[in-house]
C-alpha cells in the first residue's frame, strides 16, 4: 500500500480535545498525521465566533474540519466557511453517540436516517471542492451490523462520498454513556475489512481500540489508513513514532524536551493574546507518560492549573528534573 496515502494515520476528532491548541501540540511531534478538529455543529460554524472556531494555525495542514448536523443548506454553508478558512476536507460526524448530539438530530442517530445523510453530503459536495467524508459506526442499537453499515455506505456513497472513517463499534443510544460506547460495545474489525474487500474503490478508515502506533501499522494492511482516538490523546508523545513506522520517513522526532521549549513559547505568544496558559497545557498532561519523570510533570501542570503565568512549561520542566529526576 502507497506510503503517501493522505488518510494512512489519523488522529480522531475528540471534543473538548482536539482544539486548535492541542494541534498545534500534536503536529510538533508528527509531521505526516492527519488532524481534525473538535465537531463543531454547522448552526456555530455560521452563526458563532468564526474566528474562534475556525481558525487554525497553518502548521496543522493536512487538517480537516468535522461538522456536526443535519439539515443540509446549514451544512452547506458551513462546508463553505470551512473551505474558505482553508481546511483539507470536510468531515461529517455520523458516530458521537451522547445525548446533546441526539438532542439535535445528529451523530450517531443518523445511522438511523442514510437518505438524509446522503442529501447532507451531497449539499455538502455541491457547496466545496474539498473532499467531504463521513465518520460513522458499523451501526446502532439494535440494528444488524452487516446490514447498516454496507448498506449506509452504499446509500452515502451513491452521494459522491468515496472516504468513510468507521469506528468499529456499535453506538447504543440508550443506556449506555458516550464513554460506555467507546468500550463495551465489541469491535468488528472483520466487518470492516469486508467492507473494504467489498469496495475496494472506497477509501476505509478504520477506527476504535487501536492503543498503539505499532498496533496501527500492523492493522493498516487491510485498510486506506487507521485513526487513533483516546491513545493519541492521553500518550501523545506516541505520535513521534507515526512518521518513521507509517510514512517511512527518517527524520529524527523532536524530544519530548524539545516539544515543551517549542509549546512553552507556543504558551507565551498565545498568553500576549490573552489566552490562558491552562487552556493550552491541559492537552499536555501526557506527554511523559511512561517516561522517568511523569508524575512529577502532570502534578505541577494539575497544581497549577489556574496559574496565569507564561512560564509555567519552563517551571514544570524544573519541577519534574527537581522531584524525579532521570
Amino acid at each position: 500500500m502507497s506510503q503517501n496515502q493522505p488518510y494512512r494515520f489519523c488522529v480522531a476528532p475528540l471534543m473538548d480535545g482536539t482544539d486548535r491548541h492541542c494541534r498545534y501540540f500534536h503536529r510538533l511531534m508528527s509531521a505526516r498525521a492527519r488532524l481534525y478538529t473538535e465537531m463543531i455543529t454547522a448552526e456555530a460554524a455560521v452563526h458563532g465566533d468564526r474566528d474562534y472556531l475556525l481558525g487554525f494555525d497553518q502548521s496543522e495542514h493536512p487538517i480537516a474540519l468535522q461538522l456536526g448536523g443535519s439539515e443540509p443548506e446549514k451544512l452547506a454553508e458551513a462546508a463553505r466557511l470551512g473551505e474558505a478558512f482553508g481546511y483539507d476536507e470536510i468531515n461529517l460526524n455520523v458516530g458521537c453517540p451522547s445525548d446533546r448530539v441526539q438532542s439535535g438530530a445528529f451523530g450517531a442517530c443518523l445511522m438511523k436516517t442514510p437518505d438524509l445523510v446522503a442529501d447532507c453530503v451531497a449539499a455538502m459536495r455541491s457547496a466545496v471542492e474539498i473532499p467531504v467524508t463521513v465518520k460513522c459506526r458499523i451501526g446502532v442499537d439494535d440494528q444488524d451490523p452487516e446490514e447498516s453499515l454496507f448498506g449506509f455506505v452504499e446509500k452515502i456513497s451513491a452521494s459522491g462520498c468515496d472516504v468513510f472513517i468507521v469506528h468499529a463499534r456499535k453506538a447504543w443510544l440508550q443506556g449506555l454513556s458516550p464513554k460506555e460506547n467507546r468500550t463495551i460495545p465489541p469491535l468488528d474489525y472483520d466487518l470492516v475489512r469486508r467492507l473494504k474487500r467489498e469496495r475496494p474503490d472506497l477509501t476505509i478508515v478504520l477506527n476504535g481500540g487501536i492503543e498503539t502506533v505499532q498496533d496501527a501499522a500492523s492493522l493498516v494492511v487491510d485498510f486506506d489508513g487507521v485513526m487513533l482516538g483516546r491513545a493519541a490523546y492521553g500518550s501523545p508523545y506516541i505520535l513521534a513514532e507515526v512518521d518513521e513506522a507509517m510514512f517511512g520517513m527518517m527524520a529524527p522526532a523532536l524530544s519530548r524536551e524539545d516539544v515543551v521549549r517549542a509549546m512553552s513559547e507556543y504558551v507565551k505568544g498565545a498568553f500576549e493574546a490573552g489566552v490562558r496558559p491552562h487552556s493550552i497545557t491541559r492537552h499536555m498532561l501526557g506527554l511523559y507518560h511512561g517516561a522517568p519523570g511523569a508524575r512529577a510533570w502532570r502534578r505541577f501542570l494539575s497544581e497549577n492549573a489556574s496559574a496565569a503565568r507564561a512560564t509555567v512549561l519552563d517551571e514544570a520542566l524544573d519541577a519534574m528534573r527537581a522531584r524525579e529526576p532521570a
